[in-house]
């Protein structure tokens, strides 16, 4: 390990973060034999093995999957070590990737993404849109908006707030149903559900809400889309406060019904520690989610 080569180490750092020995190759300015040749290297220098490939995929080992962290640090190093040879040791640049659920992603990130922008202009946020809990260890997001603590040792978490959510209906579905208020008026009342294998119909009845499938007037699990429902007149819906409160034509129903509570955590791989840009992010992120409440 004494004698490691730098290239090696950026065609094994770049195979890694783009997922084909020929995107990595573009990145790189190489020829594929090239870069591939690099990466057997550094897997024999090493005695291990880095890449499965699959197909035309390069995927991670566990071992690859440990040694990309201090790949990283490394690289994050050498960048730190140029802008300051260059005079330009406070700039602060490059792509962040941020992973949310589509609701957040739709409705809460936009203006922090916007301010963000204005204060540093050379960070460019790529949102994630997922319902799905991004692996971070995989490095599928840099940071990620989870409403779960996160299980793994190796993830940074810092619980931004508590947030709620409330059962809402359109103005046109009141006028048309009246205003229910308590658990016992929503029986006969329909609703937009969110699957159609019993999961949502058991939560609101652990809710206190006396429902069965007869009340769904439709089914959408992804939630921008379920709003979109809801905000229709097809039924009543749960969503954020803070979104409702901003979505016209919206009235709260139910209101004597307690509130959904719920935790915001941001979290981030341990490259948040080495890595300026992700941290910059991080700490906007955490702000500006913390602000919405």
């Amino acid at each position: 390990m004494d004698n490691l080569d730098w290239n090696q180490l950026k065609a094994f750092l770049q195979t890694a973060q783009t997922g084909t020995l020929s995107a990595a190759a573009r990145k790189l300015g190489l020829t594929q034999p090239t870069l591939s040749r690099q990466v057997a290297a550094i897997e024999q220098q090493m005695g291990v093995t880095l890449f499965e490939r699959v197909g035309k995929a390069m995927v991670l080992t566990p071992t690859g999957l440990d040694l990309l962290e201090h790949a990283r640090a490394m690289g994050a190093a050498a960048e730190a070590l140029g802008l300051a040879a260059s005079g330009r040791s406070q700039a602060v640049g490059g792509v962040v990737s941020v992973s949310a659920t589509d609701a957040v992603a739709a409705c809460l990130l936009p203006p922090i993404v916007q301010r963000l922008r204005a204060q540093e202009p050379g960070i460019a946020v790529e949102v994630i849109s997922s319902n799905a809990l991004s692996d971070l260890l995989r490095r599928e997001a840099d940071i990620a908006v989870r409403h779960v603590k996160p299980e793994q040792p190796d993830l940074i978490a810092r619980l931004v707030r508590e947030a709620q959510a409330s059962f809402y209906a359109s103005e046109a579905w009141v006028q048309a149903h009246g205003h229910p208020r308590s658990a016992e008026d929503a029986a006969g009342l329909p609703f937009v559900g969110t699957d159609r294998n019993g999961q949502y119909l058991q939560y609101l009845r652990q809710h206190g809400l006396p429902v069965s499938e007869q009340n769904f007037s439709c089914y959408c699990e992804h939630t921008v889309a379920h709003w979109a429902l809801v905000r229709q007149g097809m039924g009543i819906g749960a969503m954020m406060d803070e979104i409702a409160r901003d979505t016209p034509g919206i009235v709260r129903v139910l209101d004597d019904v307690p509130a959904v509570r719920f935790p915001v955590w941001l979290v981030s791989h341990r490259e948040l520690r080495t890595s300026r840009r992700i941290r910059v992010v991080f700490e906007a992120m955490a702000e500006g989610l913390a602000s919405e409440g």
